[in-house]
């Protein structure tokens, strides 16, 4: 979509339409002066306060993982040694990569 073209209909649009005497005089003058008039927001403030958001989910996260990994499994026997677990899987990749040469 062309945003040009968009741009120019619209403005030609709202230059048709003649405007309403149900709009308060300088209405749009007191709304810039609002606008103008708003403190900006302090940008260190607001990325600190985001930081500490994400380390609170992170958190969350963590917990409910260790406690997911805690529980025991239902139905799911494996050899009872993670690390034998880990080597078997870790070697698996290594065989098939030898495998593809």
């Amino acid at each position: 979509m062309n945003l040009d073209n968009l741009e120019n209909k619209l403005l030609n649009a709202a230059r048709l339409v003649t405007p309403s005497d149900a709009v308060p005089y300088a209405f749009e003058k007191r709304i810039m002066a609002r606008l103008s008039g708003r403190a900006t927001g302090d940008l260190g403030a607001a990325s600190i306060r985001a930081l500490w958001r994400a380390a609170a989910c992170s958190a969350a996260i963590a917990v409910v993982i260790s406690v997911w990994m805690l529980l025991p499994s239902s139905g799911q026997r494996g050899s009872g040694d993670l690390s034998q677990d880990f080597e078997t899987t870790v070697y698996a990749m290594v065989d098939e990569v030898n495998d593809s040469w």
